[in-house]
C-alpha cells in the first residue's frame, strides 16, 4: 500500500507537496518549472519539501521513449468505446506504443487511483475520452512533462489541451432534416446526457432543423436519455404514451434507436411503417439490425486514429496543425426510415 499522498511507486505527488506547503498546485508547479513568479519565501518552503521528497519533473518524453500510452474513458460499457480503442490500436500498434486503457467512471477516487499508475508506469502521454479530470490532475500532467488530447470533450477543454470531436451539431441537423423531407412534421428526439457538449449540439442541430422548416418546437417530443439502450426504450415509451405520438423518432446515439425500436415492437408497431426511427454513432451492428438503421455517422475510429498521431507529435514537443479539429458527420440512409403512414 503506497504512504499517504505518494504515488504506488512511494513517490510523493504534487498534490501532497502543495498540501504541505500550504500552497496551491499551480504554485508548486511555477516553483518546479522555475518561474519566477513566486514569493521567495514560498519558494524556499516549497523547494525544501521537493528536496526532502527527492522530486524530481520528469524530462520530456522523446519519441524513442514514447512507449506506452494512456486511454481513458468514463465508461467502458458501449460499442462506441470500442470502436474509439479500435482506432486508437491501429495507430499505436504501427508506431511501436502500446495502449493501457482505463475507466474512471466519473469518481474522484478512480481519477486519483489512476493518475498514481499513471505515474508508477510513466506513460508518454494520455488521450482522454468524454471525460472530465479534475483542474488539480490536469496540473499534475503538465508538471509530469505528459501530454493530453482530449476526444470528444464532456465540457469546455482547458485552453491549450488540443481536442477532437465530431460534427454533432451538422449530423443532428442531417438527421432532422431526412425526416423533413420525407414529410414528418411531428418528430421526437431522445436527447443525450445534458452534461456532454456532442449532446447539447445534436439537440441544438434538430432543433436547428425544426425553425428551418418553420415547426414551433414541441417540448413534449424531448425526452432525456443517456446513450444506453434502456433509456431509448423508455423514451420511445414516452413519447408513444402522448395524446399525439411522434411519426418519427431521433435518437442521439445508435443503442438509444435500437432501444427504442425494441418498445415499437413490443407495442406491435413497425418500423419504419408505423413510425421512423434514426440513431447517431454508425456502429457496425446497426447494418444488421431489424429494420437495418438509417443514422448520422460519427468517425468514431478516426477520430482514435488522429488522437494518437496528435499526442504522439506533443510527446515530440511538435505542436497539432489546429488545437481544435472536428471530423465529419454523414448522414447513412437505411431502412428504418419511410415517409409517415396516413392516420385516421
Amino acid at each position: 500500500m503506497a504512504a499517504h499522498g505518494a504515488d504506488a511507486g512511494g513517490r510523493v505527488t504534487i498534490t501532497e507537496i502543495a498540501r504541505q506547503a500550504g500552497v496551491s498546485v499551480p504554485t508548486v508547479s511555477r516553483v518546479v518549472n522555475g518561474r519566477s513568479d513566486v514569493s521567495p519565501g514560498t519558494r524556499a518552503r516549497v523547494e525544501d519539501l521537493l528536496r526532502r521528497h527527492g522530486y524530481r519533473k520528469r524530462p520530456a518524453t522523446s519519441p524513442s521513449r514514447a512507449a506506452l500510452l494512456d486511454l481513458v474513458f468514463n465508461d467502458l460499457d458501449s460499442p462506441w468505446a470500442v470502436e474509439i480503442i479500435r482506432g486508437v490500436e491501429e495507430v499505436a500498434h504501427g508506431a511501436g506504443v502500446g495502449t493501457v486503457v482505463s475507466a474512471i467512471h466519473g469518481r474522484s477516487g478512480d481519477a486519483r487511483e489512476w493518475m498514481r499508475n499513471l505515474r508508477a508506469r510513466a506513460s508518454g502521454g494520455v488521450i482522454l475520452v468524454t471525460s472530465a479530470l479534475e483542474s488539480t490532475l490536469h496540473e499534475e500532467l503538465r508538471i509530469l512533462g505528459v501530454p493530453l488530447v482530449v476526444v470528444d470533450p464532456a465540457g469546455s477543454p482547458a485552453l491549450n489541451v488540443p481536442t477532437i470531436g465530431a460534427a454533432n451539431w451538422s449530423g443532428g441537423l442531417a438527421a432532422t432534416e431526412h425526416l423533413l423531407a420525407l414529410g414528418h412534421r411531428r418528430i421526437g428526439m431522445i436527447a443525450g446526457p445534458p452534461r456532454l457538449l456532442c449532446s447539447r449540439a445534436r439537440l441544438d442541430g434538430y432543433r436547428a432543423a425544426l425553425e428551418g422548416s418553420d415547426i414551433t418546437l414541441d417540448a413534449s417530443l424531448v425526452v432525456p436519455g443517456d446513450f444506453k439502450p434502456e433509456s431509448g426504450f423508455t423514451g420511445c415509451n414516452v413519447l408513444l404514451d402522448l395524446p399525439e405520438p411522434p411519426t418519427a423518432v431521433f435518437a442521439a446515439s445508435d443503442q438509444m434507436a435500437l432501444g427504442a425500436i425494441e418498445a415499437l415492437r413490443r407495442r406491435g408497431l413497425r418500423v419504419p411503417e408505423d413510425m421512423s426511427v434514426v440513431g447517431f454513432d454508425d456502429l457496425p451492428e446497426v447494418r444488421w439490425s431489424a429494420p437495418p438503421l438509417t443514422t448520422v455517422r460519427q468517425p468514431l475510429a478516426e477520430m482514435g486514429k488522429l488522437a494518437v498521431r496528435t499526442v504522439l507529435r506533443l510527446t515530440r514537443d511538435e505542436q497539432p496543425d489546429s488545437p481544435r479539429v472536428e471530423l465529419g458527420t454523414d448522414l447513412v440512409v437505411r431502412a428504418s426510415t419511410a415517409a409517415p403512414a396516413e392516420r385516421g
